[in-house]
């Protein structure tokens, strides 16, 4: 396993990883489709960046950090294919997102979920992120969001 950063060649795979959980629990959105459709220039080009894991030359996993106004980072489109899951590639990622936060000064992580995504938010609580009180929650772009989480770091 190799976890890399954002090559445009699996622009492919970071869209059809993340449809896969979508449609799975969810249904897709106009704030899926941007980003989906562009991860460069909505994520990479604005200062964020993307994650891939890579097994045996194929994209398995990914995952964005997209740059917060206040210098944190929001940590966005967490997917590991279904049969790749069970070998800490997730983990791995979201090693990979507080490492690459801390090196740049990050005053914290940040997140939106939902509650059918057991495992996710399993692993976020194991990282220490923390549910947001309700009076911090902001409005999300997500009809499926009911969980925000932060991570202080």
């Amino acid at each position: 396993m190799q976890i890399i950063d954002f090559d445009p060649r699996y622009a492919d795979a970071f869209r059809t990883l993340n449809e896969a959980w979508i449609t799975r629990y969810f249904a897709v959105e106009a704030k899926d489709r941007e980003i989906l459709g562009d991860p460069q220039g909505k994520i990479v080009d604005k200062g964020g960046f993307v994650f891939m894991v890579i097994q045996d030359g194929v994209a398995v996993g990914c995952v964005g950090l997209i740059p917060m106004v206040d210098g944190g980072f929001e940590i966005s489109k967490m997917a590991v294919d279904e049969a790749s899951h069970g070998r800490g590639y997730a983990k791995a990622l979201m090693t990979a997102c507080i490492d690459r936060a801390r090196a740049l000064g990050a005053p914290r992580l940040y997140l939106e979920s939902g509650t059918p995504l057991t495992p996710a938010l399993t692993l976020y609580r194991k990282f220490g992120f923390k549910d947001l009180e309700p009076e911090r929650r902001p409005n999300s772009p997500y009809a499926r969001a009911d969980v925000w989480m932060e991570l202080i770091l």
